[in-house]
């Protein structure tokens, strides 16, 4: 289980839209260290929207609540040299690969504070460090902001409820009635010599196949190609 820590989060709102952008991406389990403002807070309510059950079931308490994970995975747009082990990153996208199998596991995500984020004792306590890559000349994101784009990239990797579940492609047969359709247009049409009508016919075929249609939308396209052979 995944678990999103914020340490010493000091704004009620934050905290709230913390809370919404785990509801999108359907993480559950928020704690918080050392809170400097009341979670329960109307503002920090008003920004979570429906995701005030996370705001209720929140764990508040101090450094003890650490003990409580088998894994820490500090983030921070701080980054270190060469010299600076404790702070030499992994990316989101590299964290995917890193938790693969280990999801089972009591996993915290951890966020420093909003103004200074996380101070070296904090990252001393988690096992690595993980950094989102920003434009060097502003690197620091807002809370929510970071929180959104981590688990976006968990989301897409383990999250059971996919987008397009109830989207069918199209296979290969329905591919192949596109390109007889195509076919029969281009036979009513006098091309000058084969080698631009085998042009036409190969720039449909890449077409048909670059676009990865949805059945419903090969259905449509398939309707228009019969209306053009009906009508030519």
């Amino acid at each position: 289980m995944i678990s999103i820590i914020l340490v010493e989060p000091s704004i009620p709102g934050n905290i709230g839209a913390v809370a919404r952008v785990m509801a999108n991406f359907d993480f559950k389990d928020l704690v918080l260290i050392n809170p400097k403002c009341d979670h329960l807070d109307e503002e920090a309510q008003g920004r979570s929207k429906r995701a005030r059950p996370i705001l209720r079931n929140a764990k508040v308490g101090g450094d003890e609540l650490y003990k409580e994970f088998d894994y820490l995975i500090a983030t921070t747009s701080q980054l270190g040299t060469d010299y600076n082990i404790k702070r030499t990153p992994v990316e989101p996208k590299e964290l995917v690969q890193l938790l693969k199998g280990k999801t089972n596991r009591k996993i915290g995500l951890v966020f420093g504070p909003e103004g200074p984020g996380l101070s070296n004792k904090d990252i001393d306590r988690c096992d690595f460090v993980m950094t989102i890559p920003t434009h060097g000349q502003y690197h620091s994101m807002n809370l929510s902001h970071a929180v959104a784009i981590i688990l976006y990239e968990l989301y897409c990797s383990f999250g059971e409820e996919k987008v397009t579940k109830g989207i069918r492609p199209v296979i290969a047969a329905e591919k192949a009635q596109a390109m007889k359709q195509v076919e029969a247009i281009l036979s009513k049409y006098n091309f000058h010599g084969e080698p631009k009508k085998e042009n036409h016919r190969q720039l449909w075929k890449k077409i048909v196949g670059r676009l990865f249609l949805s059945r419903r939308e090969m259905n449509t396209l398939l309707g228009f190609l019969r209306k053009c052979v009906e009508n030519k």
